[in-house]
């Protein structure tokens, strides 16, 4: 489903389940951008179906930042146009909308993919129809393409942190429960390292299909293993499941939880407070930073979007400074189009933002970014250490865009 909108909300809301809409696109070829009065983007997120919990927020996030913008004047005397797609969570309709995004809507660049599955069936399409892609979730790492920048948290700057700092908070026993796909499991791996790399040992591990629901025979070996502490990789609606399920069997008193994924739908305050009390977090971003500009931002996204907004997500912000990176790019190459953004990106382009300075890596196309650690209580978030200006060292030690630009790789990294 492809809408194209004049970024309302409530519209979009309602038309999201109905039929496209059209704004006159364009025709095949050439390099126009819908049109000579607007730039036109795509936004591609699950906004239906399992992950629909992560992509409404982010698509909130990047309506957000293309309405601040077009308020400011735009981009080189014209709007942004954004087209919005539902890929339902559905693998299949990701490399079809991406296609549709670029040779039938005409887009500049393209924002969207959850799953790290989601990123690989694009980002051949986006790199072959020379599309600039932006990917705005966390991940694994390794992925060195210099038509993509990747604006999510990747293992160095998290589980480099986060892991040693569970275990000398709790303990240095881990067991660790992942969801079952590529990042799950290189995030289980990236955890093992930091893990054994900090004395510790783990002392169990499972992996699980994203509808699974049912976690008794898991809480049950986990029991039997006595970890000091659980490290959850756990992804989409059906997983928090187990925060539900360990807390009424107790568990959520006995042994505490550590996680890569919780709050990146804002379970947090939809789940009971018991069942999120002390899992402790890693992130670039949390609503509680008390800094002036996320102050600021925060005003002006409750202003928008109402005060009883539920959370600003970590892959929200993410998406939301994503698209004034772009539009950084676009202003200092002087043209939305492909290689001069790219190039203008590459020159060390670096934004303070909400969630604090953040800075394109020219080797990689990561960002360089603030790497706080925050625990949950009553459904808010203490914010406990921070770490400024991390780089993603694992994907620098195997991608260099700026020696091999060529490079068009997943790199699965050997940890």
């Amino acid at each position: 489903m492809t809408i194209m909108t004049n970024i309302n909300r409530r519209s979009f809301l309602k038309s999201s389940a109905g039929a496209a809409t059209s704004l006159g696109l364009i025709g095949a070829g050439g390099k126009a951008f819908a049109s000579d009065e607007t730039i036109r983007i795509a936004s591609l997120l699950d906004l239906s179906g399992g992950l629909d919990a992560l992509g409404k927020p982010m698509q909130d996030a990047i309506t957000f930042a293309v309405e601040e913008i077009n308020a400011a004047g735009g981009l080189l005397g014209k709007q942004i146009e954004l087209v919005t797609y539902d890929t339902q969570s559905d693998m299949r309709l990701y490399p079809q909308y991406a296609q549709q995004a670029v040779m039938k809507d005409k887009v500049a660049a393209a924002f969207g993919g959850i799953t790290s599955a989601s990123r690989e069936v694009m980002r051949p399409v986006f790199r072959r129809l020379n599309t600039l892609y932006f990917y705005n979730t966390q991940y694994e790492g390794g992925v060195c393409d210099r038509n993509i920048f990747c604006t999510g948290i990747t293992p160095a700057q998290k589980q480099s942190k986060h892991v040693p700092y569970a275990m000398n908070k709790w303990g240095k026993k881990i067991y660790t429960l992942a969801a079952d796909y590529n990042y799950g499991q290189i995030t289980a791996d990236w955890t093992r390292k930091y893990c054994m790399d900090n004395g510790g040992q783990i002392v169990g591990q499972d992996f699980f299909p994203l509808d699974v629901t049912n976690f008794g025979s898991t809480i049950q070996k986990i029991q039997e293993a006595k970890p000091d502490f659980i490290y959850t990789v756990l992804v989409g609606g059906a997983h928090q499941s187990f925060y539900r399920q360990w807390a009424a069997a107790g568990m959520n008193t006995r042994i505490p939880l550590a996680s890569t994924t919780m709050t990146i739908g804002g379970e947090q305050k939809f789940l009971a407070p018991e069942e999120t009390n002390g899992i402790l977090l890693c992130f670039n971003y949390f609503e509680e930073l008390d800094t002036p500009a996320n102050k600021a931002f925060l005003e002006r996204f409750h202003k928008r979007f109402g005060a009883d907004y539920p959370y600003v997500t970590e892959l929200a912000m993410a998406t939301y400074q994503s698209v004034y990176l772009w539009a950084e790019g676009v202003k200092k190459a002087g043209t939305a189009e492909r290689m001069p953004v790219i190039e203008a990106l590459e020159s060390g382009i670096s934004l303070d933002l909400p969630s604090g300075k953040f800075s394109i890596d020219p080797q990689t196309h990561h960002v360089i970014m603030d790497i706080n650690i925050g625990q949950i209580q009553d459904r808010k978030i203490n914010i406990l250490e921070s770490y400024p200006q991390q780089h993603s060292l694992d994907t620098s030690a195997v991608c260099d865009l700026k020696k091999n630009p060529d490079d068009n790789t997943m790199y699965v990294i050997k940890v």
